[in-house]
């Protein structure tokens, strides 16, 4: 009988202690994000150098502003895959307080340019359009964007904990198209991050901690496999947010199986700047080209986002701050 009175209690000591350690779900709202996506797309595709690009710019940095942020703004240029100097501006919101300053800081990073053509489209008279970029640049945007705005809000209530830098990327989805005929450059995608990480990060890499890049986070049947980059140079950071996920409930998205090496900004924020930083993008092994049918295509639009999504991956990266 004793035996049998030790055996429940454990089982209710260990049940308690699984309790204790229920993880917070914190305060994001996918209803602001679709809204910060839908605004976004009504500048129209977000290609550099565009009226629409520079217009979304200085939106962005507005809205960071009214959020609480100092905005810095990285102006440069970077080869594109002519040879060409592409301008380029990275927008860099700082959340931060007197009394976080000098802690680490976190990196939160996506690209909000979109790809000037629609490459992977069949017909090929339809690839020289511009992609709408709802998914592909919009939907890390705005789920960064709410991010933010929860951000401020701690600023306001003097809760803040971690100082966190969101960092817009700029010509990320520059890349050589498929159509290119001539010598491919080393290189291509991902101008932005490797501006920064070759400049601005040389400077400031000691201040931040990790990072996280999302790209590609809002789709209804969305698949965030471990990246092998993230794996590579970030693994207890990766592991973290994969965990994180699966107490929130969220482990149908943030899948578990090993995807292959992806040339994302998060690349050169680790290879070039040093900062260990993990990619959560979408990624479905099963597809030839490993990601949607509609990916670099006309298709790109509000069709394909889905507020559940959103709603996984803005706790999911609330939760790390």
């Amino acid at each position: 009988m004793k035996k049998i009175l030790l055996y429940i209690t454990c089982f209710l000591l260990a049940a308690c202690g699984k309790k204790q350690a229920a993880i917070t779900r914190p305060v994001f709202s996918s209803d602001s994000a679709y809204a910060y996506i839908e605004r976004q797309m009504a500048f129209g595709p977000r290609v550099p150098n565009s009226k629409a690009h520079n217009d979304c710019a200085v939106w962005l940095i507005q809205t960071f502003r009214e959020q609480g942020a100092i905005v810095e703004l990285q102006r440069g240029q970077m080869p594109d895959y002519r040879g060409n100097m592409q301008q380029i501006y990275n927008i860099i919101a700082h959340f931060n307080t007197p009394q976080t300053a000098n802690r680490p800081r976190v990196l939160l990073g996506a690209h909000y340019d979109t790809r000037p053509w629609c490459d992977e489209e069949e017909n090929y008279n339809d690839r020289y359009y511009n992609v709408p970029g709802a998914n592909d640049g919009a939907s890390g945007v705005g789920v960064l964007l709410e991010i933010g705005r929860q951000l401020g809000q701690r600023i306001a209530d003097s809760t803040l904990r971690i100082p966190v830098d969101i960092v817009l990327f700029d010509c990320e989805d520059m890349g050589t198209p498929r159509f290119y005929t001539g010598a491919e450059r080393e290189d291509t995608w991902c101008l932005g991050s490797q501006l920064w990480a070759t400049s601005y990060a040389k400077i400031n890499a000691p201040a931040y901690q990790y990072g996280i890049v999302l790209d590609m986070v809002g789709a209804p049947d969305a698949s965030f496999p471990r990246e092998l980059y993230s794996t590579q140079y970030a693994a207890n950071y990766q592991q973290q947010i994969w965990n994180t996920a699966e107490k929130l409930g969220y482990g149908t998205y943030f899948n578990n199986q090993q995807s292959y090496p992806i040339t994302d900004d998060h690349y050169y924020v680790n290879y070039i700047a040093g900062i260990p930083c993990v990619d959560i993008i979408h990624y479905d092994i099963r597809n030839a080209t490993g990601f949607a049918s509609w990916w670099h295509t006309r298709k790109d639009n509000m069709d394909n986002i889905s507020k559940t999504t959103l709603q996984a991956v803005g706790e999911v990266v609330m939760s790390q701050l």
